[in-house]
């Protein structure tokens, strides 16, 4: 009988523990299980260079969403990303999305800059102001060269 408690409470334990795990996997990759309660927008820059899926979105410092998507548009070869944003956040149709870049060498994120309009983008709506990341290779470069 003491052995069937030590197996059962074993077996309890590690259950939990694989339960654990397997939900600190999925937030740490930051998937989603069951549908997203986010908005999806989109839209267009000139380089995404070094941004990835699952960057933030941020608004003031404060993350607001996530990037799903980056794909390539073949119609004028411009970089397509898809933005998922929380519904309780509402972006104007005149705001500027920005490719920024945390600290000096950190990772790539988007940055919202809300507009005035009255007007909210709706869900797959695009923002059309955009601002694509800077490549510090290349302004080493031109500075290196004399072009600066």
């Amino acid at each position: 009988m003491k052995g069937g408690k030590l197996e059962l409470s074993v077996g309890v334990f590690v259950l939990a523990g694989l339960l654990s795990l397997g939900w600190l996997s999925v937030k740490l990759a930051r998937m989603e299980l069951v549908g997203s309660d986010h908005v999806p927008l989109w839209a267009k820059f000139s380089s995404v260079s070094g941004l990835k899926s699952g960057a933030t979105v941020e608004i003031a410092g404060v993350a607001v969403g996530r990037v799903d998507q980056i794909s390539l548009d073949m119609s004028d070869y411009e970089a397509r990303v898809r933005l998922l944003v929380r519904p309780s956040v509402p972006i104007q149709d005149d705001a500027i999305a920005s490719i920024r870049t945390k600290g000096l060498i950190g990772d790539r994120y988007i940055a919202i800059s809300p507009g005035s309009s009255d007007k909210i983008l709706k869900e797959n709506e695009s923002i059309i102001q955009t601002e694509p990341a800077i490549n510090f290779e290349e302004l080493i470069s031109q500075f290196v060269h004399g072009s600066i």
